[in-house]
């Protein structure tokens, strides 16, 4: 696997300086200060990729930018309303202006309104760490008491509800609007931070979408820009739903197998692809990640390593981000899986056989509980995360004992 950092630009606490110290072999970026649905200028790209190329005293870094993570997906093509058309064609057009600065990979997501979603962006670990936490619970407290949407309590099990009322009770109006603000804190880097009042207006105008109609509109979406991307020799993959079940009544087709087979079918294109995160898969029990692996392989153009800890086995249920060898994923095997499709990919001459990932996440430890980070990005503990699947991907690609040489 080629191994790549995510950085969010200047601004982030994470230098290329420490980028290059960490042994990443790229970088993965995207223009967010640049708002969904304009286009990415060819100037905007170089300036980018000319940060990437410099360490803070003005020496060249080594690395590159390496894969796009992400050219946003707006809300008015996800609901096809509004600008939604002009949209797609400022999409095109970013997509021109990428390929000719020579990038290739594009990662992005057809997530409604919210995207990775948590209700505790510090939860604290029995070693002192911390770490993000998504809990049923608490998004219940979130969904029918803060947010008040309607109908919300028939989402849930009486014992959710129950459980969301007994914890709102003792919550102070602080502490409620607190959790709203967790709920709704955009990807770190996003040109989008969503209100209370905006997110009931995202969700009013979602109101008559139902999964069906969404994923014809993401496959009306694939069905003008995967040409486009496939003359370029630009491979585009999607993320998954983060979490992967439905929230706040939103539909959500990219959580399972079935959903992206669905969209890798109607679309079959090798500019067609998926982006195997396994933090975000992994959160529900019935995924299987080293078998997706192996039966989406050849269409995997990015991979996300991070791992979660369920507290039960319920689709909907709570979880946290644990360390990237020791949540309920067996990374093992899903490494395993990879070198494997790597191997068959080199064996037929593709020129794409090494597979882009990162180590995605990460637990605050040590220094990184005092830099306070952008949640899930901290500098040492994503660190920690490579250098644990570094140390799985060297025994497994290893000339004689590994299976890569097999």
């Amino acid at each position: 696997m080629r191994q790549t950092w995510r950085w969010f630009g200047p601004a982030d606490l994470a230098s290329i300086d420490d980028i290059v110290q960490a042994g990443a072999e790229g970088v993965v970026t995207a223009l967010h200060h640049v708002p969904n649905g304009v286009v990415w200028t060819p100037e905007e790209i170089a300036k980018r990729q000319d940060a990437v190329r410099r360490r803070k005293d003005g020496s060249s870094s080594g690395i590159e930018w390496e894969v796009i993570e992400s050219l946003p997906v707006s809300e008015d093509i996800k609901k096809q309303k509004g600008a939604w058309r002009e949209h797609i064609a400022s999409y095109k057009q970013s997509l021109r202006n990428v390929a000719a600065a020579g990038l290739e990979v594009i990662c992005y997501n057809f997530m409604p309104v919210l995207d990775w979603t948590r209700t505790e962006l510090r939860w604290p670990l029995p070693n002192g760490g911390s770490c993000m936490r998504f809990d049923i619970d608490d998004f219940a407290v979130f969904d029918i008491h803060v947010l008040q949407r309607p109908g919300a309590e028939g989402d849930y099990s009486n014992a959710i509800t129950d459980e969301a009322a007994r914890r709102a009770r003792a919550m102070t109006e602080d502490a409620k609007m607190a959790l709203g603000r967790t709920v709704t804190t955009a990807l770190p880097g996003s040109t989008e931070t969503m209100t209370l009042e905006r997110v009931r207006e995202h969700l009013s105008e979602y109101g008559h979408i139902s999964p069906d109609q969404l994923r014809r509109h993401f496959v009306d979406f694939l069905s003008e820009v995967v040409p486009v991307a496939e003359d370029l020799g630009l491979r585009l993959c999607c993320h998954p739903d983060d979490p992967p079940f439905p929230l706040l009544g939103l539909p959500r087709i990219m959580s399972t197998e079935a959903d992206y087979k669905a969209i890798l079918d109607a679309v079959d294109s090798p500019a067609n692809g998926m982006t195997l995160c396994s933090g975000s898969l992994g959160a529900r029990p019935d995924n299987d990640l080293p078998g997706m692996m192996e039966r989406f392989g050849p269409k995997v153009h990015f991979i996300h390593l991070r791992n979660v800890k369920r507290d039960g086995d319920a689709i909907a249920g709570s979880f946290f981000e644990a360390a990237h060898l020791g949540g309920d994923t067996d990374m093992v095997a899903l490494i395993a899986a990879i070198v494997k499709e790597e191997s068959r990919r080199r064996h037929v001459g593709r020129a794409d056989a090494q597979i882009p990932m990162r180590p995605d996440h990460g637990q605050d430890i040590l220094d990184d509980l005092n830099r306070r980070a952008q949640p899930g990005y901290p500098t040492i503990g994503r660190l920690k995360g490579l250098a644990e699947l570094r140390g799985v991907m060297t025994a497994l690609e290893h000339r004689e004992y590994g299976i890569a040489g097999a």
